[in-house]
């Protein structure tokens, strides 16, 4: 690995003190030519010199989209700056789903694991998307689940013999849309009577021993898709016009 200067942005002095040592004893090839503690810092650091790496920690002052921001304009304004995150924030999913949109190369989660040489060594290469293994642990514990639920959707649309349009009417029920504006959807072929009555239909396929002597209105018949898995709680999105 070639010489090359970085930047570390990190607000807790303990932490950064840490991170610090580990560039000097593992990976001496790094000159730390500045650390930051807030947005304002890290700005006029970048100003004085610039890096070729920023190691940069998504809470910064207790907000996670401060270190977002910085990451999406050093890369708009510096797109050959190599952006690796470091942060502790191990639940926030979607806050990495952002922070890789906004350009980070990388995404190393402080819990249970120090930087590495070879996380470093990967971004500096070119490599996108590095990440160490508390991160891609998480990352295949999500991809199963998504597999397994896409499964059992799949499963759920044979076993109640569930077609596209019942699918698409079940989801726009479930996303608050009227009979009346679900008939407006393209290629949607069936008028407000039709609906109505295939609604009665899928009553019949989801409730097939009843409803414990009970009406199902639209909202008891989509809470039962969900529980079916024919509609599935995080892929619940309108059609695109």
């Amino acid at each position: 690995m070639d010489k090359f200067k970085v930047i570390i942005v990190e607000d807790v002095p303990l932490e950064l003190k840490g991170t610090e040592g580990i560039f000097k004893s593992d990976i001496p090839e790094a000159e730390i030519i500045g650390t930051a503690e807030s947005e304002t810092a890290y700005w006029k650091t970048l100003k004085q010199q610039l890096p070729d790496l920023v190691l940069l920690d998504l809470g910064l002052g207790g907000s996670t989209t401060v270190g977002v921001e910085i990451c999406r304009q050093t890369k708009e304004q510096y797109p050959n700056i190599k952006v690796l995150i470091f942060t502790g924030e191990i639940l926030n999913e979607k806050l990495w789903v952002d922070v890789l949109d906004a350009g980070a190369d990388g995404i190393c989660l402080k819990s249970g694991e120090l930087l590495t040489r070879g996380d470093v060594e990967s971004v500096m290469s070119g490599k996108k998307y590095v990440f160490n293994q508390p991160i891609l642990e998480k990352i295949v514990e999500r991809f199963k689940q998504s597999v397994n639920a896409q499964l059992l959707h799949q499963e759920a649309m044979v076993d109640y013999e569930i077609d596209e349009y019942d699918e698409r009417f079940l989801r726009h029920l479930a996303l608050g849309y009227t009979k009346e504006q679900i008939t407006g959807l393209r290629g949607m072929p069936f008028g407000v009577k039709s609906l109505e009555k295939r609604q009665n239909e899928l009553v019949q396929k989801l409730f097939p021993n009843g409803n414990g002597g009970m009406g199902v209105n639209a909202t008891r018949l989509v809470v039962r898709a969900l529980e079916l898995r024919i509609l599935d709680i995080d892929n619940l999105k309108p059609d695109e016009e």
